[in-house]
């Protein structure tokens, strides 16, 4: 008996070092299961990091979502609305007019985009307590900048305290439900839907599809997919994975602190955080037509599966140490690096802005505050990057208590968050099988299916 007690308190002690990784292993064989063998992993096996991005840009990987058993289990969280979300449109007319309006509206000049990021990024950072030391988790005080900053490109003016609320709780509610770590809460996304169609239905909305063409809730989901929950989540855990990596090197955050008009520099940190965590997993296209590759045909119907992460760990720069000098010998070019996509194939329509609304973010919060952490930093960060701001107009109090009791905590969190994205997670992706959103969709609406191709030379 004392024995069988030593080991389970043993096992208990050492559980947020062995628990963990024991149920992400779990949760993967679950999924399978329950979602079955698809895709072609890219690179893999069968195709190496060689073909990447020739097999990325190939015209005939365009096939979005028709076709693939993921596609219902994204739908599933992106609902409401991912029948309107540019990313998962299949090529055609209806794509083509979406992406042609989300690249008018951040047609934007770079300096504006620069002003904007900076003046809502230190408007929300005011709103902080004034304290010496403040624990935050990074993401979550993000948020509150993108959604301003992006409701003030779609409709032309400050936005209002109800609108950010609604914002923020749409995209929080959408990331924490992709990473499993709650269920979806569809009516703070359907207080989202209805807002926006009124103020569509008012007139009041700089970016508009032709009503012609889509109804007034298809535009209001389109807004809300694009602007208010990608654009402000991709750049909330941007900024997060910036932030993170600057709070546990301090050598690299006092370089920037000390020059932090240095628009170079601050780059090559931006580059080295996204190389490291890219944004992006693994992104699925369906083939639309048969693809050569040397050695083999990869038929019509295909599911590839480009794996950012996987791509980035070959090359120059394989390593996952974090290291922002090497970009001054190492040429973006000649890395695997990718860290919006490949231009080919739908990258990020907000790849030319996004830099510079970070460097401009950033320095709002490195102009007030030392960053320091301890947590837990991967690239899906499910804790939303704990971090202790310490204002630099006060002396430097003693964090080495404060860092080893966000050690601890952040352990303890890892064991109950695993555990949690494997109840949570397996349930949704049985659910999403189980509902068929997409599959069910294109059932009932072909003519939303891909456009015939055309004979073109290849």
């Amino acid at each position: 008996m004392i024995r069988r007690a030593l080991l389970a308190a043993a096992a208990t002690a050492s559980s947020p070092w062995w628990l963990p990784p024991a149920v992400i292993r779990l949760r993967e064989g679950i999924f399978t299961l329950i979602n079955g063998e698809e895709g072609i992993p890219v690179p893999g096996p069968g195709i190496g990091a060689e073909h990447f991005e020739r097999l990325y840009s190939d015209p005939a990987a365009d096939g979005r979502s028709l076709g693939a058993g993921l596609s219902d289990l994204f739908w599933y969280w992106l609902a409401p609305g991912p029948q309107m979300h540019q990313e998962h449109l299949e090529p055609g007319p209806r794509y083509r007019t979406v992406a042609r309006t989300t690249r008018q509206a951040l047609a934007v000049p770079l300096k504006d985009a620069e002003r904007l990021a900076a003046d809502r990024a230190a408007a929300v950072l005011d709103e902080l307590p004034l304290d010496d030391v403040s624990p935050v988790r990074i993401r979550d005080l993000m948020m509150p900048i993108w959604a301003e900053a992006y409701y003030e490109l779609v409709f032309g003016e400050p936005c209002p305290p109800r609108a950010r609320d609604l914002i923020v709780g749409n995209a929080d509610d959408v990331i924490t439900a992709l990473k499993g770590t709650s269920l979806r809460h569809m009516d703070r996304r359907d207080a989202l839907t209805d807002y926006l169609v009124e103020r569509l239905e008012a007139g009041e909305s700089l970016v508009t599809l032709p009503d012609d063409e889509f109804s007034t809730l298809e535009t209001a989901w389109y807004l809300q997919g694009a602007f208010f929950n990608t654009a402000v989540v991709q750049m909330s855990e941007a900024m997060a994975h910036l932030l993170m990596a600057v709070a546990q090197h301090p050598d690299v955050q006092d370089q920037l602190a000390a020059h932090l008009d240095d628009d170079e520099l601050l780059d090559r940190v931006i580059d080295e955080a996204l190389r490291v965590n890219p944004l992006f997993g693994i992104a699925h296209r369906i083939t639309t037509a048969p693809i050569e590759l040397p050695g083999r045909t990869l038929p019509t119907g295909s599911v590839l599966l480009f794996n950012y992460l996987a791509f980035h760990r070959t090359g120059p720069a394989p390593d996952d140490e974090f290291r922002p000098d090497r970009w001054l010998s190492l040429k973006r070019k000649d890395a695997s690096f990718i860290p919006f996509g490949v231009t080919a194939n739908r990258a990020c329509p907000a790849r030319g802005m996004a830099p510079v609304m970070m460097r401009a973010a950033a320095r709002e919060v490195l102009r007030r505050y030392t960053l320091r952490s301890s947590a837990s930093h991967t690239r899906s960060m499910p804790n939303r990057g704990p971090c202790l701001l310490v204002r630099r107009d006060r002396p430097r109090p003693d964090l080495r208590v404060p860092l080893a009791r966000m050690r601890a905590r952040d352990r303890v969190d890892d064991v109950t968050t695993s555990v949690t994205q494997l109840v949570l997670g397996s349930y949704m992706v049985w659910d999403a099988r189980r509902k068929r959103l997409c599959a069910t969709y294109f059932d009932e609406h072909p003519e939303h299916g891909p456009a015939p191709k055309e004979v073109v030379g290849r």
